[in-house]
């Protein structure tokens, strides 16, 4: 997606330690006209590679919400965000799974109640950024203890030289990422527009 490519390279910060800053536009202030046009690709695109039928978007809170809310409202169904405390209001019985938190450090719970994800759904799981790939896979595996389908995987920026895409292979799913971040020395930030070319699954 070239706006979303333009935008990482005039905005974007190299912060060390694999960190990319784009608060400024994707994780802490929103663009709200760019949100959209994100979720809008990401319809777009799925479609193309003939993932259909999808019923549910699921991403973790806090950063994957404006981009998977985008592509809800673009597909039109509901969003599902996994929770990391539970609340009051979740009842018994909810799934859960652990992810490594790479801006927070640690380990952070993903909660998701039963009341909002069923076998019957089929799941895009849409996030922020594709690093490493764990949190997405922890993702991933809330969907499966559902018993939900997890029909494609997209992100809005993928860290390629982090090999996320390789530890998700396994999900058999397609994976499409609108921006690829491939190396990140000092302040050069080389970052393609991966629109035209083949995903992989």
């Amino acid at each position: 997606m070239q706006a979303l490519v333009e935008r990482i390279q005039r905005e974007g910060r190299n912060l060390g330690r694999g960190i990319l800053k784009v608060d400024g536009f994707i994780n802490h202030q929103l663009d709200p006209e760019l949100t959209m046009a994100m979720g809008r690709a990401f319809a777009r695109r799925f479609a193309a590679l003939g993932v259909t039928d999808v019923t549910k978007i699921i991403t973790a809170e806090v950063s994957g919400i404006a981009p998977a809310l985008a592509t809800a409202v673009e597909l039109g169904v509901p969003m599902v965000y996994a929770r990391k405390t539970r609340p009051i209001t979740m009842p018994d019985g909810y799934y859960s799974s652990q992810a490594p938190s790479h801006t927070k450090g640690g380990i952070v719970d993903l909660i998701v109640s039963p009341e909002y994800l069923a076998p019957s759904d089929r799941v895009l799981l849409i996030d922020d950024f594709l690093a490493s790939g764990k949190t997405i896979e922890a993702l991933a595996m809330l969907v499966a203890q559902c018993g939900s389908t997890l029909c494609g995987i997209g992100c809005l920026v993928e860290k390629t030289f982090e090999g996320g895409r390789d530890l998700l292979a396994h999900l058999n799913v397609p994976i499409v990422s609108l921006a690829l971040i491939e190396s990140m020395e000092g302040d050069a930030i080389v970052v393609r527009n991966p629109e035209m070319e083949q995903e992989t699954t």
